[in-house]
């Protein structure tokens, strides 16, 4: 991007228009091209362009010009003193900017192999900082991937605080504050209904085979099941009490059970959550015959308090993943089909994923290095430059390792989504490299690389600093977002690009410089006398294919796009029919954008975490059928020390209890507290519950009889009930926006109870994402728009312009927002993070439009649309298809995080590059006569 100093190339610009060739008999092309006159910032208004091929080169002739004017100024020139009192300048940036890398240039071409070597070498010490790189720790997703700070997180410190379990003695999965070891497997079955015993008994077969696993640890012992599994009155807990009650009784009628609750041998049997794929018949009570099943949950839970239990069973748990296909294949199931899941498996899975992309790194490198080279290659020998392209993509990977280096240095976490930043970088890294050999490609092959590189350096000043200003801007917002996983990946990309920007100063242009010393070698070559040598002389023709001649040592003319542009693209815009149907078009694709906006499904879905092949897919698949009506089993929990004798105290806690089983997220059928049993306990015995020391002294009593309550009152040492907690059965939650909506109410009931209280679940370290996703979206989009705001307040003296940007950024974000949701994509950590990065291209697209629109002296506005399309367009359309490039290879990856990074992209690009080169010209036509 390029807001400098146009006086320097405007005679060139003049020369250029001359030679210029013109359609003559279009019409629609007479108003465009009426007393046509290319801008005096028009050169290098051409370097403002995101990408700008090396092939696109400007007049055959170089003015040398002063450094310090401004185009402002320039334009009082032309029309007068006084609208020059009206306008901004910028030389307070511009000139000094351009000075310093002036010098700077003339540095890197006086001692190139010192810019080129230097470079090198600082990259292979801050490579080193790969050896920090973690290769067998595991990425705590709680951590990356959950809301920082969450009110969850607060919730479970109290819970842990408070409340004490035993994994050896009476586990409970519903009173643990954290997740535990488990082996989970789904058996469903191919008919109607598995309550047949022998359906039970393929199910009974599948459930013996997984519990005689054993693990033969390297010293020869084993690590059975029943060692490591939790255990419930002295035996391990069964995997599905239902299945247990008919292994101890294979005559039980299996139609005669009820749901949701089921008494056996006066015990209660909770189903919910076991059973699935239901249909239910006649009720009893509060519960209903259990007419058919599709589906048995098998629960393994392992212990997991003691870090030598969780060491054990970490490693039966491996140990089953890795045998039980082939043990299911070996049980020849023919009546039932099982699928599996452990606690494990989501980090696995999650690792699993980043080594899928590697390969494709080779890949996204060789697309971008053929598309510069397409980009940059001439059939002249002397200005080819190919091979300066491929050094320009390899800068790129150097700028790759020192940022990546750097950041392992400092100890910034590297988490798996960065693994996409590489893919990015690649795309748009290449930016300044297109901009410098465009710029190169315009000097003199006469003058000496001191001063050509100067002049390079001079004139792409402002346009690669202000690029590398806006992207990193744009990922350095990032920071401000509750995720760590974005926070990171933000980090590691923005710090990339410095690199790149400073790489691309020094060892590129150092380069460019050794490969304008080739350029000299090679004319040399080509201008010798001819000899009667003919094979000499068709060697240099053939340098010279297709053409037979000498390259021009002076430069070459306009590129073909940008005619394109100007002749044919620009005029056909700006006609009134284009115009109206442009107007159309941009109605429809707002209206289907705020529409997708409220379709838009919002958290990370745990199967997106693992490959599509994964077999965490079809478990989860097979849970969402059959499983779906119950969520999790959630606490409510009594936060202070209160006087449960005291009959108020009781009243209002249960009008709380009364409130929360009257939320339509619960089932009031399935609550268990222990004050209520309590209470009714009292009653029966005759006692007094009001009085305080009956009520205390009562209590041991209560749970010798009532163990299931033990963890569920914390009483102190002096006998002092400091809190305590009750459980409730939520259902229909299996939606993200029902569990935002469960969680937002179960927290608001709490929080207007008179008791002190809070709920909790330790699912709900997930579930907050969903409560605060929309908001860290806005925020983290506010936040980036304000910085390219006043970037562009900054940068472009014209507050249209600024509005232009401002507006055009906005439409964007919501586009893409809005088509997320057509194309299957959720607003997550990750998409949030695609949106953060659209900002700053957005910036890009429209600010070098609108500049030069705003800038234009043409006496229409016709004209000065077509104008803006002639310099830009093709930079734009550049900027657009190199980033797409650098990432497509992503869609090809069988991991939905890689494959939603490209969506996003590309949907940024294609809608960025929409606004610049069609929605924002055609607008401008309309209101840019206010300016």
């Amino acid at each position: 991007m390029s807001f400098s100093s146009p006086s320097k190339v405007v005679p060139e610009a003049e020369a250029q228009r001359e030679a210029e060739p013109r359609p003559e008999s279009r019409a629609g092309q007479r108003e465009a091209q009426a007393e046509w006159e290319p801008e005096p910032q028009g050169s290098e208004l051409l370097h403002a362009g995101r990408r700008f091929a090396g092939t696109q080169e400007a007049s055959p002739r170089r003015v040398l010009v002063s450094r310090g004017s401004s185009l402002w100024s320039h334009k009082s020139a032309s029309r007068g003193s006084a609208d020059s009192k009206l306008r901004c300048h910028t030389d307070c940036l511009e000139t000094p900017l351009n000075h310093a890398f002036q010098r700077l240039g003339w540095a890197v071409g006086a001692h190139p192999w010192f810019f080129l070597l230097g470079p090198l070498v600082l990259t292979a010490l801050l490579g080193t900082g790969f050896v920090h790189l973690p290769k067998d720790k595991e990425e705590d997703l709680e951590e990356q991937y959950s809301p920082v700070g969450s009110p969850a997180k607060k919730e479970r410190y109290f819970v842990q605080g408070h409340f004490t379990t035993n994994d050896s003695l009476r586990f409970s999965a519903t009173r643990k504050s954290t997740d535990v070891n488990f082996a989970s497997i789904l058996a469903f079955s191919h008919t109607p209904s598995l309550l047949e015993p022998d359906i039970f008994s393929e199910v009974s077969k599948l459930d013996h085979a997984v519990q005689a696993l054993f693990v033969v640890q390297e010293d020869g012992t084993r690590i059975q099941y029943a060692q490591v599994c939790a255990k419930l009155m002295g035996g391990c807990v069964p995997s599905n009490p239902l299945l247990a009650a008919w292994q101890g009784k294979k005559d039980l009628n299996l139609k005669n059970i009820t749901f949701p609750m089921y008494n056996l041998n006066h015990q209660v049997i909770y189903l919910t959550g076991l059973v699935g794929g239901i249909v239910l018949g006649e009720t009893e009570g509060k519960n209903q015959i259990l007419v058919q099943a599709r589906a048995l949950r098998l629960q393994y839970y392992l212990q997991t308090e003691r870090a030598e239990d969780n060491e054990r069973s970490r490693k039966w748990l491996i140990h089953f993943l890795n045998r039980f296909s082939d043990m299911k294949d070996g049980l020849a199931l023919k009546k039932i089909q099982a699928v599996y899941f452990t606690s494990l498996s989501r980090q696995l899975e999650f690792e699993a994923t980043s080594r899928t992309v590697i390969p494709l790194f080779h890949l996204a490198y060789l697309l971008i290095i053929l598309f510069a080279v397409i980009s940059c290659y001439r059939f002249d020998c002397v200005r080819n430059k190919m091979w300066v392209a491929t050094f320009g993509v390899i800068s790129v990977a150097l700028a790759v390792v020192s940022g990546f280096g750097l950041m392992l240095y400092i100890g910034v976490p590297f988490v798996i989504i960065v693994a996409n930043s590489p893919f990015l970088i690649l795309g748009i890294g290449v930016d300044d490299m297109f901009i410098m050999i465009s710029a190169w490609q315009k000097t003199s092959l006469m003058e000496n690389i001191r001063q050509r590189l100067s002049s390079v350096y001079s004139k792409v000043a402002v346009s690669i600093t202000v690029t590398t200003i806006t992207n990193v801007l744009a990922f350095y917002t990032g920071v401000v977002t509750s995720f760590r996983s974005v926070q990171y990946f933000c980090i590691y990309t923005g710090t990339t690009l410095l690199f790149c920007y400073f790489y691309n100063i020094t060892c590129f242009g150092a380069f460019l410089a050794l490969d304008g010393k080739r350029e000299v070698v090679c004319l040399h070559w080509l201008k010798k006398p001819e000899t009667p040598d003919q094979k000499c002389s068709s060697l240099k023709r053939s340098c010279c294919f297709p053409f037979g001649s000498l390259p021009d040592e002076h430069g070459s003319a306009t590129h073909p796009m940008n005619l394109f542009f100007r002749d044919y693209f620009g005029p056909f815009l700006t006609s009134t029919e284009s115009k109206c149907f442009v107007v159309l078009l941009y109605i429809l694709y707002i209206i289907s954008s705020i529409y997708g906006c409220s379709q838009v499904q919002e958290g990370l879905d745990v199967r997106n975490l693992a490959s599509d092949d994964s077999y965490v897919t079809p478990y989860f698949d097979v849970d969402e059928k059959f499983f779906s009506e119950y969520g999790p089993m959630v606490m409510v929990v009594v936060t202070k020390n209160v006087d449960y004798w005291n009959k108020d105290v009781r009243q209002k806690l249960e009008q709380c209890m009364t409130d929360f089983e009257d939320n339509r997220y619960v089932d009031k059928n399935l609550t268990e507290f222990w004050l209520r049993t309590y209470v009714q306990y009292l009653e029966e015995a005759k006692q007094d519950i009001n009085d305080k020391d009956t009520f205390v002294n009562n209590i041991p009593i209560f749970l010798k009889n009532f163990s299931n309550f033990v963890y569920d009152i914390n009483i102190s040492s002096s006998n002092e009930i400091i809190s305590s907690r009750a459980f409730i059965q939520t259902r229909d939650v299996s939606t993200p926006t029902n569990k935002k909506m469960m969680l937002q109410q179960l927290r608001g009931i709490a929080a207007k109870c008179e008791i002190p209280l809070l709920v909790y679940n330790q699912a709900f370290i997930y579930f907050d994402q969903y409560a605060v996703i929309v908001e860290n979206t806005i925020r983290s989009v506010t936040v980036a728009s304000l910085a390219m705001f006043i970037v562009s307040l900054l940068l472009i003296p014209h507050p249209l312009c600024s509005l232009w940007v401002t507006f055009a950024i906005a439409s964007v974000v919501v586009g893409v927002t809005g088509f997320m949701a057509f194309w299957n994509v959720s607003l997550d950590s990750i998409s949030m993070m695609n949106l953060v990065i659209c900002i700053g291209f957005s910036f890009d697209f429209s600010a070098h439009i609108c500049y030069a629109f705003v800038s234009s002296s043409k006496p229409s506005v016709n004209q000065k649309a077509i104008e803006a399309l002639y310099l830009l367009g093709y930079p734009v359309l550049q900027s657009a298809v190199s980033t797409v490039i650098g990432v497509c290879v992503l869609y090809t990856s069988n991991a939905y995080i890689f494959r939603t990074f490209f969506k996003i992209i590309f949907l940024v690009m294609v809608f960025g590059a929409a606004h610049g080169l069609i929605f924002i010209p055609v607008f401008l036509t309309f209101f840019g006569s206010f300016g």
